[in-house]
C-alpha cells in the first residue's frame, strides 16, 4: 500500500483548483479509473510547483516511476 497526502491537498487552498479537481474525481472514481485523474494532478503539481515528476507523483500515490508529460 502507498502513502498518499492528497487527502491533505483536496482541503488546502493554496493548491491549484485544477489539481484538487482531479483529485475529487479520482477519489470518486471507480478504482480502476483512479489513475489517470492522479496522474493529472501529478502532472499540474510537476508543472505549477516545479517539483520533480517522481515527487509528484508519489505525492498523490502513484509510483514514482512514470511519465508528468
Amino acid at each position: 500500500m502507498s502513502f498518499s497526502v492528497a487527502p491533505l491537498l483536496l482541503h488546502r487552498e493554496d493548491v491549484p483548483a485544477t489539481v484538487r479537481q482531479a483529485l475529487r474525481a479520482a477519489s470518486d472514481a471507480l478504482a480502476e479509473h483512479r489513475t489517470p485523474h492522479l496522474e493529472s494532478a501529478a502532472r499540474i503539481l510537476h508543472r505549477e510547483f516545479d517539483l520533480d515528476c517522481g515527487d509528484a507523483r508519489e505525492l498523490v500515490g502513484l509510483f514514482a516511476q512514470g511519465s508528468c508529460g
